[in-house]
């Protein structure tokens, strides 16, 4: 008997390999990608975030998709991504030399999910690595967009004029650094 398929979410759902929890993850990833569009679409001052999110989400299913298919991730997709960090970066200048809190817009507080989603994928992404191997552009392009989420995020309270709120870690030590003092952890 044929079962129906209306039962089935996605089709390896039974496997016991750590490739599925990572295929799950990216799934989560790019779509909460697409939950930061709406923030965005009538925001004047959001629209270089857009468009480079209109790019990015497509390349979170194509990570997705390539452990157990083809390697979809190219020097090309990380070099763009990288130059995009490259912006960010020269457009929020010291505002991430310290550990920011999460928060802000809505958009920004949706890119700080985006970019905790990222992370989380990389852990999966290690736990498949630890089974069958791994193209290395894969850990590069996931630790580098979640740090594009990161400062895309800075940049999207900046355009809105809102203040960043430093966290100082009680666990970690600091050291003053140009007048800010920021957590020592690198």
């Amino acid at each position: 008997m044929k079962k129906d398929i209306r039962y089935s979410c996605y089709p390896f759902m039974r496997e016991k390999s750590s490739c599925v929890d990572y295929e799950i993850r990216t799934d989560s990833l790019t779509t909460r990608i697409g939950a930061v569009f709406p923030t965005l679409v009538d925001d004047v001052l959001g629209q270089i975030v857009l468009e480079d999110l209109k790019k990015i989400q497509p390349l979170a299913y194509h990570a997705n998709g390539s452990v157990r298919g083809k390697l979809a991730i190219t020097s090309e997709d990380l070099k763009w991504l990288s130059d995009r960090y490259d912006f960010y970066v020269s457009e929020v200048g010291e505002t991430i030399q310290q550990f920011v809190l999460p928060q802000g817009i809505e958009s920004a507080a949706r890119l700080h999910i985006c970019r905790s989603e990222a992370k989380k994928s990389y852990r999966a992404l290690h736990k498949v690595s630890e089974d069958r191997e791994v193209d290395e552009i894969l850990f590069d392009f996931l630790g580098l967009l979640a740090n594009v989420f990161f400062v895309m995020a800075v940049y999207m309270n900046q355009q809105h004029h809102q203040e960043e709120i430093p966290f100082i870690s009680k666990s970690y030590p600091t050291k003053k650094k140009k007048g800010v003092t920021t957590n020592e952890i690198e």
